[in-house]
């Protein structure tokens, strides 16, 4: 995911000087989660969000099993998820958090998106879509829309898609398929197959046993009508579940523990 450019795009994430201290804030703050894998874009956003005397930034997470952890704790009212994330990828972790915590909206921010994935993340349960071109403002006004129990989609994204009929599409029963057929630990498998994990590396993950992933592993295949680990992992990739270089580190790692086993 590409870092936020702050200097030399007006529709970049620039910052305003409205900054405020903590103590000023509005006790009626809209209070924000930030999830996100690179350190440098959490850390520019917190400083962007934090200066916004409305919003008050509760904690900052690198994963979405993180993010997962600290909705629970921090009963936060809206979650900027980044969507591709190792471990627990965005979306996945959109699904358990509007499950453990039905109040708490979530806003998607990524640097593209295609309708497939615009899709999965409102089946998911996101309330908003923002991508990473957007200015400040339209971020802020995201969060606040949301807030109220409104949807929020980037402005940009009006000029690629028909959001009415995204929309729609998103509330059939019957137009769910592929990752949305599969169960919630099945997704988790799926991502930790796909990032090179071995079956004994998911069962620590996920603290189940050996088994266990065997079975997950044979039901994902037989829903996506996969044939094998390579399939997988082109699914993993074609839906925004897994990023290409957390693939090829995977595949690095694997090969260095056949190497090692040799």
């Amino acid at each position: 995911m590409s870092s936020i450019r702050t200097t030399t795009s007006s529709r970049s994430f620039a910052a305003r000087p409205t900054l405020t201290s903590a103590t000023t804030r509005s006790a009626r703050s809209v209070k924000v989660l930030l999830v996100d894998d690179h350190v440098v874009m959490r850390q520019a956003l917190r400083m962007l969000l934090e200066a916004q005397s409305e919003l008050e930034v509760v904690a900052d997470v690198e994963n979405g099993r993180q993010a997962v952890q600290a909705v629970e704790r921090l009963q936060p009212d809206v979650v900027l998820m980044d969507v591709v994330m190792p471990g627990l990828n965005g979306l996945e972790a959109t699904r358990q958090i509007r499950r453990i915590a039905p109040s708490t909206r979530v806003v998607m921010l990524s640097g593209f998106v295609d309708e497939d994935q615009l899709l999965d993340a409102l089946r998911a349960g996101a309330s908003g879509y923002i991508i990473k071109k957007s200015d400040i403002s339209e971020l802020v006004l995201a969060i606040q829309t949301v807030h109220r129990g409104n949807s929020y989609f980037s402005s940009a994204l009006s000029e690629g898609f028909d959001l009415a009929e995204v929309l729609y599409q998103s509330k059939r029963p019957d137009q769910r398929t592929g990752a949305d057929s599969l169960t919630p630990r099945e997704r988790e498998v799926l991502q930790l197959i796909a990032e090179g994990h071995t079956n004994q590396g998911i069962a620590n993950e996920l603290y189940i046993s050996v088994k266990t992933v065997e079975a997950h592993k044979s039901h994902i295949m037989s829903k996506l009508h996969a044939r094998n680990r390579t399939d997988l992992i082109r699914y993993a990739i074609r839906k925004g579940i897994v990023r290409m270089e957390s693939v090829e580190e995977g595949e690095s790692m694997l090969d260095e523990g056949n190497l090692l086993a040799g």
